[in-house]
């Protein structure tokens, strides 16, 4: 009954269900893998809220080598721990940074150098700061960071990707990344690989900022299409399987109900007429 399914079209459609198959699966089990990803970061984000904050030195033991370098990067499973440092601001080399949302607010992220007893820096993000003019592209008031020792407990930010160019405009730099790399280029002594997000500030941080949330990623969204794609896997296969039933039934795609045997059917009786007499 299904010898049909070693004909070269039905075997044709069987390798294209297979190949669709397993390219869903992988997709599938990429998105698995992405979700495991989401779901560590979410669940570091969670820890490194009850921890009490350890020296900066213990995530980041070094800055860069020389003036303008940055240290060794970040690693990913020490992100978001909470540290505590002390140093000075140097304002004189303060980093605004265009375009950031909170709260689905467009406004601006302040970024300090902290100056480290060695020479050393790393780059503080102060926190967030609403448009001065109602307006995302207008010149930020920022407020001048306390110009004397300043000890900050805040949580580790990797690097952002996707640099952006750093321009200087009225005598601070612009940008809308906080690349560190791209940023250590721009000052006069080495810098950590990663930035701070302040969490406390002693003497107290401005009112005037807004701390930024901790990221957490939608893992669930991942989950969703991990579903969706072995789903759409199976039903291909079962696709397949039920075109191939139709077929071999009598209902598959190009049958055709065959004609009634005209042949059979009763010859129509004639209709006498009758003479007309001449």
């Amino acid at each position: 009954m299904y010898r049909f399914l070693l004909t070269p079209r039905w075997l044709g459609m069987l390798a294209l269900a297979l190949t669709a198959s397993v390219v869903m699966v992988l997709l599938g089990n990429w998105q698995l893998h992405r979700y495991h990803e989401r779901a560590a970061t979410n669940a570091r984000v969670d820890a490194a809220q009850q921890q009490a904050p350890v020296p900066l030195t213990e995530v980041l033991p070094t800055a860069g080598p020389t003036a303008g370098t940055p240290g060794p990067a970040l690693p990913a499973d020490r992100a978001w721990t909470r540290v505590t440092v002390t140093g000075r601001y140097d304002p004189a080399h303060t980093v605004v940074i265009r375009s950031r949302t909170v709260d689905g607010q467009v406004g601006f992220e302040v970024v300090v150098p902290l100056l480290l007893a060695d020479g050393s820096a790393l780059l503080v993000d102060r926190g967030w700061l609403p448009p001065t003019r109602g307006a995302a592209t207008a010149r930020v008031q920022v407020p001048d960071p306390p110009t004397g020792p300043v000890t900050v407990v805040g949580r580790m930010h990797l690097s952002e990707s996707r640099p952006d160019a750093v321009t200087r405009q009225d005598g601070r730099l612009e940008t809308r990344r906080i690349a560190v790399p791209r940023l250590a280029a721009e000052l006069p002594y080495p810098v950590f690989g990663a930035y701070l997000l302040v969490d406390e500030q002693t003497p107290a941080a401005d009112p005037a900022f807004s701390g930024i949330p901790a990221e957490h990623q939608n893992d669930w969204q991942n989950a969703g299409y991990v579903v969706q794609w072995w789903i759409f896997a199976a039903m291909t296969l079962l696709g397949y399987g039920w075109l191939a039933r139709r077929e071999a039934h009598g209902d598959g795609p190009g049958r055709s109900t065959p004609p009634d045997d005209l042949a059979a059917a009763p010859a129509p009786t004639p209709t006498p007429t009758r003479a007309t007499p001449a």
